[in-house]
């Protein structure tokens, strides 16, 4: 069985493997919503910098102990053993980020103005899909490449000193 080096193979990788995906997506999804939101100012990017630790935290929490089981749940309904890595990559990213916009979509709007209410709850369907979209083709195209080749160039590394020993 081929082993693939662009994927975590151990917890270790996958706590690194995390935490590019997450400072990336949070760094640059949150900031983008919120100028989307409320404007192209330096004020708003301040404000959107004072959240985004807390909304790193969140991700983190979020993803091993509600998003991945329920992906790995939804993954072997659409994905057999034969499909490529690159289809089984496309479907978990596109999983990750519909449950991951679905919860933050409300959960970032509270941590964002500080308050609980029932807002990002009745603007759900005007504001997810944009912030479905920004995600999705944020970690399509540039958080989770950058995870894979941080993967790969580790496993390419440790190969190499395989070899050289």
């Amino acid at each position: 069985m081929k082993v693939e080096t662009r994927m975590p193979q151990n917890g270790k990788e996958f706590i690194l493997f995390l935490a590019v995906i997450s400072i990336i997506s949070v760094n640059t999804i949150a900031p983008l919503i919120m100028a989307l939101q409320f404007g192209f100012t330096k004020a708003v990017y301040l404000q959107t910098l004072k959240t985004i630790p807390f909304m790193w935290i969140i991700v983190v929490l979020i993803v091993p102990f509600i998003v991945e089981p329920i992906v790995n749940k939804l993954m072997p309904k659409f994905i057999q053993p034969t499909d490529s890595f690159n289809a089984a990559t496309l479907f978990h990213i596109f999983f990750s980020v519909l449950i991951m916009s679905i919860l933050l979509t409300v959960i970032g709007t509270w941590v964002g103005t500080k308050t609980i209410s029932m807002e990002p709850i009745k603007t759900f369907f005007y504001t997810w899909p944009r912030n479905f979209t920004i995600a999705f083709f944020i970690e399509l195209l540039v958080a989770q490449p950058l995870a894979c080749l941080a993967m790969a160039l580790i496993h390419k590394q440790r190969a190499n000193k395989t070899v050289n020993s």
